[in-house]
């Protein structure tokens, strides 16, 4: 469950008393000059292209987040007009859910 280390925690469900992660809440990507712009193409999927510009696929989320994408499929139509957050990092991940759950 790596891809939940930093948007959700662990917690004691209270009627089940079973273990389960709470609720993530994904943040507001910003606009910037660096962003990719592709339209999309038959065979994309949200991991794939979060592989392909970020060479990790757990940050799909990004994708999906910026262009309000991702609601039960990683599938994505062809021809849709895409912007790619990029560069990103680590730390400005970090960044961006601290900012987006205070």
């Amino acid at each position: 469950m790596e891809r939940y280390k930093l948007l959700s925690e662990k917690i004691k469900d209270k009627t089940t008393q079973k273990e389960r992660y709470s609720s993530t809440f994904y943040p507001t990507i910003p606009y910037r000059d660096t962003d990719v712009y592709i339209y999309s193409r038959s065979s994309d999927r949200l991991d794939l292209l979060s592989y392909e510009f970020y060479k990790d696929q757990r940050y799909w989320w990004v994708i999906a987040r910026a262009n309000n994408l991702g609601k039960g499929s990683f599938m994505i139509p062809p021809g849709i007009r895409l912007r790619i957050p990029y560069p990103i990092n680590e730390l400005e991940l970090e960044r961006f859910i601290e900012d987006g759950l205070t």
